[in-house]
């Protein structure tokens, strides 16, 4: 078959290509000098062989991509034209490269020989993601099988490729049958299917190192640690601190509370810690992670990384096998505070109003079996790090986020994508802060023509950055600049702003309304805008961790 056009070719073959390697979903921001790729995009979709999904903003472009990569564990790809249009995609390329995630950027070019030349829309493009993304510089000449060999190189990483596509002389196919612009290509002997992340699992890599009881040992379970970390947990009847996006907050040794008793005596007692993941949420972890007086294992992820910021872990390449599980002594000691604190807590909060703690321990109920939410950096998942209780074993949920570089950029096209990735969840929940909304409310600009997420998206709004609040910042010493360049109050109108997208909307203030909007499932994008104050935030963080030290008594190191 031909489209009789080299660039219109040359777009086919690529999109073909990308399709034998296990892409199914492409998202594109409209160009000129990517025409014939929208073209051929396009008659894919209606064929019914790709989901196509247009947005007119690149950086939320790259952003929902990311999200369906995340959600369908397949490789995504993301189109762009020439221009400032590719550096928009930087933000996600970014977040991609450190979380492994399977993110293509196929960015049209004007032909090398017009690169410094003042040619309009013309930049040195190729390679413009540095070490974020590998780079294929492809030729308008490039042949069937150089672009057959850069799909597969891209479809196969462990994160970020840029396809950079040079697009010479005419770019739209003559051929009048748009049905003839495409054409399924036939499936590899050995279909790619999704090269998604694979979380690392017990008996990954040559030799698992053996360890043997006797140190009191923690599991520390990071971002995308995966079953692996409470395996090992379990195995050694050792505490597991695991993050809400671990993938690993299930069962009986996850610890609810393990940031805050970690403020106490009990952290003196630790003598080895495994670190399965990227852990992101506490200076206690991190501090605890960085001490060179006590033995650091770090397990080497899907990115290649080994989460040492003190350098002074040793390096595992796949996660270690125990030979026997320790008593209950170590173990039941922080079980038995976690229990303690947690259900003081929850009496306290109870108490309260409208607080962003109840907020999150709202959101982290609802999500049952079955379930995806999306978590926002800055205080939401830390809020459900201490409110949500560890989830049952046995039930699959979906908690993912942001964490290779914990930005708030383009949460809610991350979430969109995510919904999108997973459609076949029962429900799909973001959980964000009113920045993090504010700062990609073009998640929310979509066509008529375009798939609309089931989403939910939980706004809780403080009217600004509370979390530096908890910070240095936050003290009196710097009151005068706080509100104006840390807190960044907007005022903004999130009503209005949801019905100028034509967007479901809905300012909820009681925790009941709340719960039974959770419980729905809408069709579409839904708003719940969540007020509260920020102005107990610091006072909150000291009245946790005094808590914590009224739970655990101060003891000697060596008890």
């Amino acid at each position: 078959m031909t489209v009789h056009n080299t660039a219109a070719e040359t777009a086919l073959v690529l999109v073909q290509q990308l399709w034998v390697g296990g892409v199914r979903d492409v998202v594109l921001a409209p160009g000129s000098r990517s025409a014939p790729l929208a073209l051929v995009l396009d008659a894919a979709d209606t064929a019914g062989d790709l989901r196509l999904h247009v947005r007119v903003d690149e950086r939320s472009a790259g952003f929902l991509a990311l999200g369906v990569a995340t959600g369908s564990r397949r490789p995504v790809a993301v189109v762009t034209t020439s221009g400032t249009a590719v550096g928009n995609l930087l933000p996600a390329v970014m977040e991609a490269h450190h979380s492994a995630r399977p993110l293509i950027v196929v960015s049209a070019d004007r032909p090398d020989r017009l690169r410094g030349s003042g040619a309009n829309q013309t930049t040195e493009q190729a390679g413009l993601f540095g070490v974020f993304a590998a780079c294929h510089d492809l030729a308008p000449a490039a042949t069937p099988g150089e672009l057959a060999a850069a799909a597969a190189a891209a479809c196969s990483a462990p994160g970020p490729t840029q396809l950079n596509l040079q697009l010479d002389g005419d770019l739209l196919p003559i051929e009048r049958d748009a049905s003839r612009w495409w054409q399924r290509p036939a499936p590899a002997a050995t279909p790619a299917e999704a090269s998604a992340r694979s979380t690392v699992s017990p008996d990954a890599g040559d030799g698992p190192e053996t360890l043997t009881p006797g140190p009191r040992t923690v599991v520390v379970a990071g971002d995308d640690a995966g079953p692996a970390a409470r395996l090992l947990a379990e195995a050694g009847n050792w505490p597991l601190f695991a993050e809400p996006t671990s993938g690993a907050r299930i069962g009986r040794q996850a610890l609810r509370t393990y940031r805050l008793l970690l403020g106490t005596a009990l952290r003196a007692r630790i003598e080895r810690v495994v670190v399965i993941g990227h852990p992101t949420l506490s200076r206690f972890v991190t501090a605890l992670i960085c001490d060179p007086s006590i033995e650091v294992l770090s397990v080497r992820g899907p990115a290649g990384v080994a989460t040492d910021p003190g350098r002074v872990a040793r390096v595992l390449e796949s996660v270690p096998r125990v030979t026997s599980r320790d008593g209950e002594e170590w173990f039941g000691a922080w079980r038995d505070a976690d229990g303690q604190l947690s259900a003081i807590i929850d009496e306290a909060v109870a108490a309260q109003p409208l607080s962003p703690l109840a907020v999150a321990a709202v959101v982290g109920r609802a999500v049952a079996a079955d379930t995806t939410l999306v978590v926002g950096s800055s205080n939401p998942v830390r809020d459900l790090d201490v409110m949500s209780a560890p989830w049952p074993a046995h039930q699959h949920r979906f908690v993912v986020g942001n964490r290779g570089l914990a930005g708030i950029d383009g949460m809610v096209s991350t979430a969109a994508g995510v919904a999108l990735g997973r459609s076949h969840a029962a429900r799909s929940i973001a959980f964000i802060g009113d920045l993090t909304f504010l700062h990609d409310t073009n998640g929310l600009l979509i066509g008529p023509f375009e798939r609309r997420p089931s989403l939910t998206v939980v706004v809780l709004n403080d009217d600004g950055g509370a979390i530096f609040a908890t910070l240095e910042q936050g003290g009196d010493r710097y009151s005068h600049a706080f509100e104006r360049v840390f807190a960044t109050p907007h005022g903004t109108d999130l009503k209005a702003l949801c019905a100028a997208h034509h967007t479901a909307y809905e300012r909820v203030t009681d925790l009941d309304r709340l719960v039974a909007a959770l419980n729905e499932a809408p069709r579409g994008i839904r708003v719940l805008e969540v007020p509260v104050s920020r102005a107990d935030r610091r006072a909150e963080a000291t009245w946790l961790r005094d808590l914590a030290q009224q739970v655990v008594p101060h003891r000697r190191p060596d008890d």
